[in-house]
């Protein structure tokens, strides 16, 4: 198993840098708010369940170091704004050390406490989404080996142990379940090609790198028997934001009949959410996508709930075609 991709180092947020994976496997060690909002925006910690460990961890760094909360717990918060995970926790983290007094060592070792009590929820959510979503896709596929698709990453490196969608698939190859995995590149920034390639390399599982632009086609194919993709936020009505190139998946897996899953803690499904259209869309640096030419970098779209076969988080399994979340 792998280590902890965040976590609390005596002052410090200690967090592996997914920028520099997987040429290099770089421990990056925190010691200001500052230094961890930029951490944040350039994604070097990044996942909606790591992200909501970033942001209690944020709130206990300032608390520590005697910055002022709200700013603190501000310019956290904006760093990503459509990961919910990262506002919830720095709101938890928030509540306890202002309940604590707001300043001095009782504030800074509740807020650490909120903390670790956020980090561990999410290492014992993921095993328990994997083993729900893998028991999901037995059911309905049969126990044979599957052919899964898969986008961005979503496993230890952004879900602090073990993965949400890419632990269904850890899960799945651990019973033999797993014929072959593709994922998709992700771009601009190639999460799927850098991280979800590092880390079903690391798991040896059989696995193949595709542009995101195949994922339909192979679908079409009938190369696909299943898509597992994360969430950033996911709607009262079923909605989910995830990863830009996540909605023409949905569509073309609508379109043959594959099923087409969701895997998020419940951490991630936002009740003050209604619609997707009520979800912000973080526009990241155009440079991202072209130094020479003007570009537009959406970050995330929406898929309806309409083209959700099942939304699999820590508690419970939800079609949302059929029934809203909240």
């Amino acid at each position: 198993m792998p280590v902890r991709s965040i976590d609390w180092d005596d002052g410090a947020v200690r967090l592996i840098d997914q920028t520099a994976l997987p040429e290099r496997a770089v421990w990056l060690r925190l010691s200001t708010v500052d230094d961890l909002v930029s951490a944040i925006v350039r994604l070097a910690v990044r996942g909606a369940p790591s992200l909501g460990a970033a942001g209690a961890l944020g709130v206990a760094l300032a608390a520590h170091t005697g910055e002022e909360l709200a700013a603190a717990a501000a310019k956290l918060r904006a760093a990503r704004p459509t990961a919910v995970n990262l506002a919830r926790g720095v709101d938890r983290a928030l509540r306890r050390a202002i309940d604590a007094g707001a300043t001095g060592p009782d504030a800074a070792g509740a807020a650490l406490a909120e903390a670790r009590a956020v980090i561990e929820e999410e290492a014992v959510s993921s095993r328990t989404i994997g083993t729900r979503g893998a028991d999901l896709l037995v059911g309905a596929l049969g126990e044979r080996p599957m052919r899964l698709l898969t986008h961005c990453n979503t496993g230890w490196l952004a879900c602090v142990e073990w993965g949400t969608a890419l632990g269904i698939v850890a899960t799945l190859h651990g019973r033999g379940l797993v014929e072959r995995v593709y994922a998709g590149e992700t771009r601009p920034l190639l999460q799927g090609a850098r991280l979800t390639a590092y880390e079903l390399s690391a798991l040896g599982a059989p696995y193949r790198i595709v542009v995101d632009s195949a994922g339909p086609s192979l679908l079409s194919r009938g190369l696909v028997d299943a898509v597992l993709v994360g969430a950033d936020r996911i709607a009262a009505n079923g909605d989910v934001a995830n990863k830009i190139g996540t909605y023409p998946l949905a569509l073309a897996a609508a379109r043959v009949g594959a099923p087409f899953v969701v895997a998020a803690p419940e951490s991630t499904v936002d009740a003050a959410t209604a619609t997707g259209a009520d979800i912000p869309i973080e526009e990241r640096d155009p440079r991202e996508v072209s130094v020479t030419f003007p570009a537009e970098n959406p970050a995330f779209d929406v898929t309806p709930h309409d083209l959700v076969t099942a939304i699999v988080t820590d508690v419970r399994t939800v079609d949302p075609r059929r029934e809203a979340l909240w």
